[in-house]
C-alpha cells in the first residue's frame, strides 16, 4: 500500500458514510412528483439540506451556493491533495472571467454573474481584472484572459473568446490531474476532453462551419485525436470515431441530432457518460477517486436540485425538467 493512498483512508471512511444522504433518482423523482414546490423542498432536508420550503429562487441559489463551499472548503483541508479540490473549482475561475471580459466589452455590469465558488471569489477576480494586477492571478489564468481581451477587441466575437479561455481550462485540468498523479483522475480528464470535442464536433457541423473553423476549438488531451475530429465530416463518420468507447452512445446521439434530432438528448448523454465513469470510483474502497467522485456527485446533485426547485417555482412541468435532469451518483 502506497503512503499516498493511505492518506486517502480516513477521509474516503468519511465521504462513504456520507454517500447514502446523496440525492437519488428516487428522490429526485419524489420531488418531481410532489404536489407542490414547498413538498418538493422538504424532501431535500433528508440529503442535508436546510428546509427551503419557503425561499425564493434567489434565496435558493444562494443556499446551494453557500452548501458547494462549505463542502469545498471542507475537502481542501482535509484532502492529501490540494489539487484534487481545486480541479472542481477551475471552471468557475474560468466562468467568472468569461463574465468579466464579455461584461467590459459590452460596458456591462457583470457582477450578479459571478461565483465565489473557484480560487478566487468572483468580486475579487473583478478588482484584480480592473486594476491590471495580473501578478496576482494564476499564470495560466492570467494569460488567457488577457489574450481572450485582445481577441475578443480584434474580432468582435465572444465565442472565440471563449475557446481561448475554454482551452486554458483543460490546460489546468491536466496540469493538476498530472499532479495529483491518478490514473483514475487523469482517465476523468480525458473523458471530459472526449466529451467536449463530441459537442463541439457535433455543434460545429450543425452550424455548417468548415474543418478550419472546428479544428480551431478542439482540445488537446482526449482518446480521440483532434486531427481525426476535425476530419469527420459527416454524422456517419463522427460516430464511427467513438465506436466501443464511453460515448459511443452519446455520439449515435450526436448522429441523429445532425440529422435533425435532439441536442438535449445528445447532451444529456455526453454528461451521463461521464457520471457512468465516475460511479466506477464505488469499487475503490479508499484513495483521490472516493474524493473525486464525491465532488462531481455533489456538483450533479446541486445542478439537479437547482433545475428541479427553480423549475417548481416558475412553473415548469414535471416531464419537461425530467427530460433535462442529468443522471446521478447515488
Amino acid at each position: 500500500m502506497s503512503n499516498k493512498k493511505e492518506a486517502y483512508l480516513c477521509v474516503s471512511a468519511m465521504l462513504r458514510a456520507r454517500e447514502p444522504k446523496l440525492l437519488s433518482m428516487e428522490k429526485a423523482e419524489r420531488m418531481l412528483d410532489a404536489a407542490s414546490f414547498e413538498d418538493a423542498a422538504k424532501i431535500l432536508t433528508d440529503c442535508g439540506y436546510p428546509d427551503m420550503s419557503q425561499m425564493k429562487a434567489d434565496e435558493v441559489e444562494q443556499t446551494l451556493a453557500a452548501r458547494r463551499s462549505a463542502i469545498f472548503d471542507e475537502l481542501g483541508k482535509l484532502s492529501p491533495d490540494k489539487e484534487l479540490v481545486d480541479l472542481f473549482k477551475l471552471k468557475y475561475d474560468y466562468h467568472n472571467a468569461k463574465a468579466i471580459i464579455k461584461g467590459e466589452a459590452m460596458g456591462t455590469d457583470c457582477k450578479r454573474l459571478l461565483s465565489d465558488a473557484g480560487r478566487i471569489p468572483g468580486q475579487r477576480l473583478l478588482e484584480i481584472f480592473n486594476e491590471d494586477k495580473r501578478i496576482l492571478l494564476p499564470q495560466k489564468l492570467a494569460d488567457a484572459m488577457a489574450e481572450a481581451k485582445a481577441v475578443l477587441a480584434r474580432s468582435a466575437n465572444p465565442q472565440l473568446s471563449d475557446f481561448v479561455l475554454d482551452k486554458a481550462y483543460f490546460d489546468e485540468l491536466r496540469a493538476a490531474a498530472d499532479k495529483v498523479g491518478s490514473p483514475f483522475l487523469k482517465g476523468y480528464i480525458g473523458l471530459l476532453t472526449d466529451s467536449a470535442n463530441l459537442k463541439s464536433a457535433v455543434r460545429t457541423l450543425r452550424m455548417g462551419k468548415n474543418q478550419d473553423f472546428l479544428a480551431g476549438v478542439l482540445l488537446e488531451g482526449g482518446s480521440v485525436s483532434t486531427q481525426r475530429i476535425a476530419n469527420a465530416g459527416d454524422k456517419d463518420s463522427l460516430a464511427a470515431l467513438y465506436a466501443r468507447t464511453k460515448l459511443e452512445k452519446a455520439a449515435s446521439l450526436g448522429a441523429d441530432a445532425l440529422a435533425g434530432g435532439s441536442m438535449t438528448d445528445f447532451e444529456l448523454a455526453c454528461d451521463n457518460a461521464v457520471n457512468a465513469y465516475l460511479r466506477d470510483a464505488k469499487l475503490v474502497p479508499y484513495g483521490c477517486e472516493t474524493v473525486c467522485a464525491y465532488l462531481a456527485a455533489i456538483e450533479g446533485e446541486i445542478q439537479a436540485v437547482r433545475m428541479i426547485l427553480t423549475g417548481r417555482l416558475a412553473g415548469v412541468k414535471p416531464q419537461t425538467i425530467r427530460e433535462r435532469l442529468r443522471d446521478l451518483y447515488a
